[in-house]
């Protein structure tokens, strides 16, 4: 393990002097071969720290008054380093080519030398063992993913979005770092041991404190309500490929951070914290997928649907916070084993959108999906990827999505153990919000799909060059093999979620949600009727070559109700492949025998070819959702006139909407109002009259005075 830490730093040093040395034209090449390296080596250690029984570390250096400065790699960690790795790993692939075309319009050597250093902060986040190291990759992700953003820094919108993402981060980073400060004061170090066992002594004061200062702080990380202020503009002004890590890899920062202080370091031992986190989660996902709705440019849409998962990740947490303090840690694992399998699975189908809509934008010039259309027939390649990307997202059987949603359905279901009634009448008003999240998420991404890649264009011209370059085809291609990787093998991915779990809640919660029906005997873990029953239904098939467990999602109950939940993806997809190969014979059968299909030219009410302006748009697609759920989104009515003939007919209506997103009319704004006035009033303390000067020296003075004798 020391030996992997040593040679991806080194790896991560040679890309650095690589970019800054070479031409600007190399700086592809070096993130290709360096970064997919590097990314290897850090998958190696994902999955080698899980496999390992204890936590390995290795002392650095040893600060004053600081404390000696670790790197730790456990089974939390190694997650995460696993997941951040394979995002890497299809980013330097897919970035091989697709940052060629920014060549000469800007300066890529740097791009790459910022690349390798945002991977290292990374890195030296999650196998930090101390606070210290924590803080300083921390710092250095923030600054570098502003350099990052700022890459098309001679675009106007460009550098106002890096400076708020900056200011958010550094103020979410000041949060973080008092929650690190107040627990080091009471545990006497500020080594991530030290602070375990000072946690396990906490105060409900303590613990509060560190709670909401930790979960503010890592919350405008992970893209929160109401803290994803910066999102929008961030991932309109960066490059798609740089929106991939910032979704796949940069917002599971945000989660690991509020896991490793909220539940490993100081485990929260009543029911408050997490249905914070529940409700803000849920308000999240509710309020991201609304505006994804009405958003027409692919990438703001992504953005706001990165919010609505992220909010579905945390709800899920919170949910496990809360069925830990209720003394029931099988529910609680399997809540938090919810939890990280969609935050696995975000990263996987948000990266594949993101280099989708890089794809687009590249060949067409335009993300805007009132202009797109009919993209299919032009990149079978990329359509067939994205939708891939569309169908996991939307939770659709049997890709990725589906499993970890229907599962945080189900696990907030389990509230009725819980004792107080007021607790699920909140996972239940919870569970409908999330229920009508996933409805409005397929509502979304049909729009998506529809409205770019089917149907005909929209805008002539639109399409420059039809032909995507291999490399962007395998970067794609491997997440969207992933996506069903991690859609039709649940049990698999669980068995593994399920060793960080344990060691966050110290109790297993596998064995409650994947039976052993491959190895039903060893152990006796289910009785022979149960087995019996579902070996009837085919649960044992595969039991002959498969290892593992089993093939089947099952969460049991009592004697009363055996069976809380099932489901098996698994055996989904046999059936899907059955069915759709049925269909496709039958079809082919009939079309033989009755003649065939005969195709026809194109036409609607007997125009041919059908007008792009006649067509549906996205923005006539999103509409419902715009009039459904007017309150929220309330638009202001600028302009309404219409432009007459003879005054009697209407030639022409104009209407003019001015939109104002919900956090700066609820939160930014009014703070922004109020900063305003303050500002004013101290300005007009600024008139020059010398009297009142002395006059307002002499009044501090008192006050400095009188605060001095009580305090």
């Amino acid at each position: 393990m020391g030996l992997a830490i040593l040679s991806f730093f080194i790896l991560s040093g040679v890309g650095v002097c690589y970019s800054a040395v070479l031409p600007a034209r190399a700086a592809s090449r070096g993130i290709l071969w360096i970064g997919s390296l590097s990314s290897l080596v850090i998958c190696g250690m994902g999955i080698a720290g899980l496999m390992m029984r204890t936590s390995y570390s290795i002392s650095l250096w040893t600060l004053p008054e600081l404390g000696t400065l670790t790197f730790t790699v456990d089974h939390v960690s190694s997650l995460f380093l696993l997941v951040s790795g394979i995002i890497y790993l299809a980013t330097s692939i897919f970035t091989r080519r697709y940052i060629d075309h920014y060549l000469g319009q800007f300066n890529l050597r740097t791009f790459g030398i910022v690349y390798h250093a945002l991977w290292t902060s990374v890195a030296i986040i999650l196998l930090a063992g101390d606070a210290v190291s924590f803080l300083i990759g921390w710092e250095a992700m923030s600054i570098l993913a502003y350099l990052l953003t700022n890459f098309q820094g001679s675009k106007d919108e460009n550098p106002g979005a890096g400076y708020l993402m900056l200011g958010m981060s550094e103020a979410g980073f000041i949060a973080v770092t008092l929650a690190f400060l107040i627990l080091g004061s009471a545990s006497g170090g500020l080594g991530f041991a030290s602070l375990r066992a000072g946690g396990v002594n906490a105060g409900s004061g303590l613990r509060w404190g560190v709670f909401l200062l930790s979960f503010a702080g890592f919350g405008v990380k992970a893209g929160l309500f109401p803290f994803n202020r910066w999102m929008r503009d961030v991932y309109a002004a960066a490059p798609a490929n740089v929106c991939a890590l910032f979704s796949g890899v940069l917002l599971n920062l945000g989660i690991y951070g509020i896991v490793r202080l909220n539940v490993d370091l100081v485990p929260v031992l009543a029911s408050g914290p997490g249905l914070i986190m529940l409700v803000i989660g849920t308000i999240s996902a509710l309020v991201g997928i609304l505006y994804a709705n009405r958003e027409n440019d692919l990438k703001t849409m992504l953005a706001e649907s990165s919010t609505e998962n992220m909010g579905i990740v945390v709800a899920a947490l919170g949910a496990g916070l809360v069925f830990a303090a209720g003394r029931l840690p099988f529910l609680a694992g399997i809540a938090i084993i919810t939890s990280l399998y969609h935050m696995l699975n975000h990263s996987a189908y948000k990266s594949l959108l993101f280099y989708g809509t890089g794809a687009v934008d590249t060949t067409t010039g335009t993300r805007d999906m009132d202009r797109l259309g009919g993209l299919l027939k032009i990149q079978p390649w990329i359509g067939g990827f994205f939708l891939v990307g569309v169908l996991a997202i939307s939770a659709f059987p049997p890709f990725n999505g589906f499993v970890s949603e229907w599962l945080t359905l189900q696990t907030l279901l389990q509230s009725a153990t819980l004792p107080p009634s007021g607790v699920k009448v909140i996972f239940a008003l919870c569970g409908a919000v999330l229920a009508l999240t996933a409805a409005l998420a397929v509502t979304c991404f049909v729009k998506v799909y529809a409205m770019s890649f089917l149907g005909v264009s929209r805008s002539n011209g639109t399409v420059q060059n039809g032909r995507v370059n291999r490399s962007m085809r395998v970067g794609m291609g491997f997440l969207a093999v992933l996506c069903l990787g991690l859609g039709i093998l649940p049990t698999y991915v669980i068995s593994v979620l399920d060793r960080p779990v344990s060691d966050l809640i110290h109790s297993t919660a596998v064995d409650a949600l994947v039976p052993p029906f491959f190895n039903a005997g060893s152990g006796g873990l289910l009785p022979p009727a149960f087995v019996s029953e579902f070996h009837d239904l085919g649960a044992q098939t595969g039991s002959g070559f498969l290892p593992g467990p089993g093939l089947v999602v099952l969460h049991r109950g009592g004697t009363s109700n055996p069976v809380v939940f099932a489901m098996s993806t698994s055996y989904t997809v046999v059936v899907l492949v059955c069915l759709l190969g049925l269909t496709f014979i039958l079809v082919r059968w009939w079309g033989r025998n009755h003649g065939g299909a005969v195709r026809k030219p194109i036409w609607a009410g007997g125009l041919r070819p059908l007008p792009p302006e006649l067509t549906y748009t996205a923005t006539g697609f999103s509409n419902p959702v715009r009039v459904t759920f007017n309150a929220i989104f309330h638009p202001t009515e600028v302009e309404d006139s219409s432009e007459m003939v003879a005054k009697h007919f209407r030639m022409a209506i104009k209407k003019l909407i001015l939109e104002v997103h919900l956090l700066d009319r609820i939160f930014y704004g009014p703070i922004q109002r109020m900063t305003m006035r303050v500002a004013a009033a101290f300005a007009r303390m600024h008139h020059g009259k010398l009297n009142v000067y002395v006059a307002y020296v002499l009044l501090s003075l008192i006050g400095v005075l009188v605060l001095g004798r009580y305090i």
